[in-house]
């Protein structure tokens, strides 16, 4: 039997994003070079009339853009997993509602999904301070499956806002869970016990919103709960031993407690390639 090889984007939206950073990220998925074959818009609580705005605009879009509107802000779990219950396809491409795709980020990724072994797949990524062309840095995660289930054990595997993922497989192990602060990590977990083959491209695919905010959210209130919480999974997945996943609690938390100079520099140096 044929593969199918079609796509469902799936992006949350609430109501802190800025429009205009909204039109830009959901633009460039509508103006890919290869098309998804849908776009799946979870609005995750009442959005404002800016955003309501921008979904207007794109309603009548080449691209069917499907709305889904949950009655609160539920976070970013289960918005995802409204968007996956709602999707038809079987590739769900996952996008955040403030970054930008590059224009041929699908038909690259989509090329490499149907030329090999792979059920989850990523790439690197631009991340940009204020202006697109301020780039920062590019962050790069190790690129094959051995590598990646590797690094899985410290770290989340794969840049979420690039991932392509199977979707028989997102439904095979739950989809996506309510675990503050690391949804994406979580699910790319129990994605590798479940045994789906990874891969992640050089490319960065991705421009991503950086700035103050994102360590910001790396350093809130909750990341020490939520840190415990994720490194418990990652026992029960099998992923790590307990006494590894107490070293790994010290080791992050101890790396979020850094002054904001010095996290900065040592992000830099852990992440962007060099």
């Amino acid at each position: 039997m044929t593969e199918d090889w079609r796509t469902s984007v799936v992006m949350a939206v609430y109501h802190r994003v800025d429009p205009e950073h909204f039109a830009r990220a959901l633009g460039s998925m509508m103006e890919q070079t290869l098309a998804p074959d849908e776009v799946v818009v979870v609005e995750d609580g009442p959005l404002g009339p800016g955003l309501l705005a921008v979904l207007d605009e794109f309603a009548g879009h080449r691209v069917p853009l499907v709305r889904v509107a949950l009655p609160e802000n539920r976070g970013s779990a289960i918005a995802a997993q409204a968007g996956l219950e709602v999707a038809q396809y079987p590739w769900i491409v996952r996008m955040d509602s403030d970054d930008v795709a590059v224009p041929e980020r699908l038909q690259v990724q989509m090329d490499a999904v149907r030329a090999g072994d792979v059920d989850v797949l990523g790439a690197a990524m631009e991340e940009f301070d204020g202006e697109e062309d301020r780039v920062v840095g590019t962050r790069a995660l190790p690129l094959e499956h051995d590598e990646i289930a590797r690094y899985a054990r410290i770290n989340s595997p794969v840049n979420n806002p690039t991932a392509v993922i199977r979707r028989e497989h997102l439904v095979a192990v739950g989809g996506y869970r309510p675990v503050p602060l690391m949804e994406d990590y979580d699910v790319f977990a129990r994605l590798l016990a479940h045994g789906s083959r990874f891969r992640n491209l050089p490319q960065a695919l991705v421009r991503f919103r950086a700035g103050e905010a994102m360590f910001d959210r790396r350093s809130g209130r909750g990341m020490l709960r939520a840190e415990r919480m994720m490194q418990r999974n990652l026992v029960r997945y099998g992923l790590v031993s307990r006494p590894r996943s107490w070293g790994n609690f010290v080791a992050r938390s101890a790396f979020r407690a850094l002054p904001r100079t010095a996290l900065r520099r040592a992000y830099g140096r852990l992440f962007h390639r060099r």
